[in-house]
């Protein structure tokens, strides 16, 4: 059983046990959270697919921490112009473990 849904402007392709990073959610370590946007679920060899999401379907998930990504470098340089930019990004993330999910 498979589940696509959708936070943070992103989507996420997630079964019942897996652990994945999201964008960071406003809330305390060890808390549950429950995604109702579903765009797609699978069970047993029969999909649904919403329009755009199915209604009545959820995922049950526990935030593990939160934490920052690795940097990424972002550097601008002109040629014969002695100039130089350097700057770093580190995104906050949050890591959740997926408990359960209902259809």
């Amino acid at each position: 059983m498979f589940a696509v849904f959708k936070t943070g402007g992103k989507q996420y392709k997630v079964k019942e046990g897996d652990i994945i990073s999201v964008e960071k959610l406003p809330l305390e370590e060890g808390a549950k959270v429950e995604f109702s946007e579903i765009l797609v679920l699978e069970n047993n060899n029969s999909v649904k697919v919403g329009t755009p999401t199915i209604s009545g379907a959820s995922i049950t998930a526990t935030l593990l921490k939160q934490k920052k990504q690795a940097t990424i470098y972002v550097f601008k340089k002109s040629r014969r112009k002695n100039y130089r930019r350097k700057n770093g990004h580190r995104q906050v993330v949050s890591i959740l473990k997926i408990e359960s999910i209902k259809g």
